[in-house]
C-alpha cells in the first residue's frame, strides 16, 4: 500500500514539483485548491489526472477538518500561504488569517482527530522569519527579527509546530527554506519578473523592466532541489526543524546580468539609488540569434533597459538573507545539485520558449 501525501499549496510553484516528486516515489498524492472561478492549476496539467484534487481553504476550519479525516494522510505538506511578502503590507489581516491560523487550524486538525501518530506534518517556513540585515549565515539557532506581515506570519507558523511536536508527540518539522526559484515561480516575484522581462525585450514586446532595490542579496536555489529536502525532512528519524539553502548569496542587480546575458545582452550599471540605470554595454548577436532566432535590431548600446521604481521597495527592506544548511547536510544528506547560473538559464530559456509570460 503506498503512503498517502496532502499537499496544501499544491498549484504553487512548491507544491507541483513536490507532487512530481512524490509521485515518483509511488505516493498517492492529495492537493488542497482554494477555489476560483477561474481555472489555477496550469502548473498541475501533466500530472492532473494522476492526483486528487479537493476544493477548500485554509480559512475554514470545518472544512480542513473534514477533509484530513477523510483524506487519512501519513504526510501532510502545508505549503499553502499568501507568500508575497510585499503584498502582505497591503493584506496584514489576510495575511495572518490564512499563514498563521491556517497552520494552526491544520496542527489543531490533526490534534482534534486523534491522528498525532499516524501523520507527520511538515510546516514550510522562510528565511524571511530572520530579517536581520547583518549579512551573517543563518542556522537553526540564529535569532529571529520578521520585517514584514509575512514574516510575522510566519513565525507564529514556525512556533505553532514546534509547540504542537512538544505538547502532543506529532511529528511536527520546520523548512526554513531560503529563496528559491523556478521556471514555475510566480510572475509576480522578481526572479521571473526579470526572466519575463527578458524574453519580452528580446522579442521586442517591451522596452524597459522597472525593479525595486538591486542591491537586495538573496541566497537563491532551485525548487526542484529544495523539494527533494521537504520529503527528508519527513523521513528523518526523529521530528526537527531544518535550513534549506545554499550559502550563496547574489544580489538582484547580478540576477539581471546574468538573465539578460544568457541572450547575448550585456549590462552595465550607472549611478545610484533611485537613479541608477542598467543599459546595454554591447550585445553578442550571435549568442541573441541562436536563443532568439532574431536579430537584435531594435537594440542598441547604451540603451536603458532597467530603471529603479521606489513604489517596489518594501517599508522594510531586508538587504541580505544568506543560509548555512550544514545541519541538513550532515543529517538529512541534503545538498542543492543547481547552480544560480543553471537556474537562471533555465528560467530565461522556458520563458524565450513561452514568448509571453
Amino acid at each position: 500500500m503506498s503512503k498517502i501525501a496532502l499537499i496544501t499549496g499544491i498549484t504553487g510553484q512548491d507544491g507541483s514539483y513536490l507532487a512530481r516528486h512524490l509521485l515518483s516515489l509511488g505516493y498517492t498524492v492529495h492537493g488542497l485548491v482554494r477555489r476560483s472561478s477561474t481555472h489555477n492549476t496550469e502548473r498541475l496539467h501533466d500530472i492532473e489526472n494522476k492526483i486528487i484534487l479537493h476544493n477548500s481553504d485554509l480559512t475554514d476550519s470545518l472544512n480542513v477538518v473534514r477533509l484530513v479525516q477523510n483524506i487519512q494522510p501519513h504526510e501532510i505538506y502545508h505549503l499553502g500561504a499568501m507568500s508575497h511578502v510585499k503584498v502582505s503590507f497591503e493584506t496584514p489581516e489576510y495575511t495572518a488569517n490564512t499563514n498563521a491560523i491556517g497552520t494552526l487550524r491544520l496542527l489543531e486538525a490533526i490534534r482534534f482527530l486523534g491522528l498525532s501518530k499516524q501523520i507527520k506534518f511538515y510546516n514550510a517556513a522562510t528565511s524571511e522569519l530572520y530579517g536581520q540585515n547583518d549579512g551573517t549565515l543563518k542556522n537553526e539557532e540564529s535569532a529571529f527579527y520578521p520585517r514584514s506581515p509575512y514574516g510575522t506570519s510566519k513565525l507564529f507558523a514556525y512556533w505553532s509546530t514546534k509547540n504542537y511536536r512538544e505538547s502532543y508527540n506529532l511529528f511536527a518539522a520546520n523548512g526554513i527554506l531560503f529563496n528559491h526559484e523556478s521556471p514555475m515561480r510566480g510572475k509576480n516575484f522578481v526572479s521571473r519578473k526579470i526572466t519575463c522581462a527578458v524574453a519580452a525585450i528580446a522579442h521586442n514586446q517591451q522596452n524597459k523592466l522597472h525593479l525595486g532595490n538591486l542591491n537586495a542579496k538573496r541566497d537563491w536555489g532551485h525548487a526542484k532541489d529544495y523539494v527533494k529536502a521537504m520529503h527528508l525532512i519527513l523521513q528523518h528519524h526523529t521530528p526537527d526543524d531544518f535550513v534549506i539553502a545554499t550559502g550563496q548569496t547574489k544580489s538582484v542587480r547580478d540576477f539581471l546580468k546574468q538573465a539578460f546575458a544568457e541572450v547575448g545582452i550585456h549590462l552595465v550599471f550607472q549611478n545610484h539609488g533611485i537613479e541608477e540605470v542598467g543599459i546595454i554595454d554591447h550585445i553578442n548577436a550571435d549568442c541573441f540569434f541562436e536563443k532568439t532566432q532574431n536579430t537584435p535590431d531594435h537594440l542598441s548600446n547604451g540603451q536603458p533597459l532597467i530603471k529603479v521604481n521606489p513604489d517596489f521597495f518594501r517599508p522594510n527592506e531586508i538587504e541580505e538573507l544568506r543560509g548555512d544548511a550544514s545541519k541538513a547536510q550532515k543529517e538529512l544528506n541534503w545538498k542543492p545539485e543547481v547552480s544560480f547560473e543553471n537556474l537562471v538559464s533555465e528560467m530565461v530559456a522556458k520563458d524565450l520558449k513561452n514568448q509571453k509570460c
